[in-house]
């Protein structure tokens, strides 16, 4: 399959909405209007499952045995819904690398990060910085043009996740390794949002993710093989954090990041992260304990408005 350059690249998922809003007579945009908050709530909350799941087991073999459930949910949808796989060898590739920049590279240096002790709410303002980064490269490699209420808007959001930083001032107290961990996951996701929007082929969600996390899973494997003792401690708190990062994360998150992505400009879609590191620190008192200062609400507030602002932008 050929990707025309010209034609907008969209998610089968599109257009199995699309198919079932013709019958229902429902207006498909509805979904993608709600889709962006859905997946910020399920990503941010990915932080503090993470680090909860950490406590009882290895990072790479946490993931290792995350992708494995993951895959073995996936591959009966794949064979029932017939969503095939990719037909050449460029589709293929596309897929593995994004699998690689995601899976492997994103969560794995995450997890290392939080398992050195830094925090979920900590890592998820690292993370933050991903639109910044993004809005500066988009306009080189996928020639998007941003205007200067985007960048008002990219700005103030950015504004927002500093307030939050300096309320939340435990960033001095992590050791180098996680700070570097944690850079070079937002050097992944960054990467792989760009190379998403640049080079995404027209795929079925199943097959997007299945190919993923397969990836994810023989790449992981034999790290945690060789570095870590695969020890488990079978604890309910493990359990609840395996579903959640296996069914929030793995197979409703990532699916909407990706149809977002090729829904629409890679900086609008990234600008979304802004809103992840409240909510995270917000998850984080609530589900860890993490403290959560009353500055964090002010950036809160910052943030929100530099979403409100980016995607009202005509870019």
């Amino acid at each position: 399959m050929k990707h025309d350059s010209n034609q907008p690249v969209s998610s089968a998922a599109n257009e199995c909405i699309a198919k079932t809003t013709a019958k229902t007579g429902r207006v498909p945009l509805d979904f993608w209007r709600f889709a962006p908050w859905l997946f910020v709530l399920l990503w941010a909350g990915g932080y503090s499952f993470a680090k909860m799941g950490l406590a009882y087991i290895e990072p790479m073999t946490l993931l290792a045995l995350r992708y494995a459930i993951a895959v073995a949910l996936l591959l009966p949808l794949l064979w029932l819904l017939r969503a095939g796989l990719p037909r050449d060898r460029a589709h293929w590739l596309t897929l593995i690398v994004t699998g690689l920049l995601i899976q492997s590279l994103y969560f794995g240096l995450a997890y290392l990060a939080m398992k050195d002790g830094m925090g979920a709410g900590t890592a998820a303002l690292i993370l933050s910085l991903q639109p910044i980064l993004v809005a500066f490269l988009a306009p080189l490699l996928v020639g998007e043009q941003i205007n200067r209420s985007f960048w008002f808007g990219l700005l103030c959001g950015f504004g927002g996740t500093l307030l939050v930083i300096f309320a939340n001032y435990e960033l001095a107290a992590v050791s180098f390794f996680a700070v570097s961990m944690a850079v070079g996951a937002l050097m992944s996701i960054t990467s792989a949002t760009l190379f998403e929007k640049r080079y995404g082929r027209k795929t079925h969600p199943v097959t997007n993710a299945c190919v993923q996390y397969c990836v994810g899973f023989i790449t992981l494997l034999p790290l945690a093989l060789a570095t870590e003792e695969q020890t488990i401690i079978w604890h309910p708190e493990l359990l609840i954090a395996l579903a959640y990062l296996v069914l929030g994360n793995s197979l409703v998150a990532i699916s909407l990041l990706i149809g977002l992505i090729q829904r629409g400009a890679a900086s609008k879609v990234s600008a979304l992260f802004y809103l992840v590191p409240p909510l995270a620190v917000l998850l984080a008192w609530v589900i860890l304990g993490e403290v959560m200062r009353p500055l964090s609400w002010l950036g809160f507030l910052f943030c929100a408005l530099g979403i409100w602002l980016v995607n009202r932008a005509d870019t």
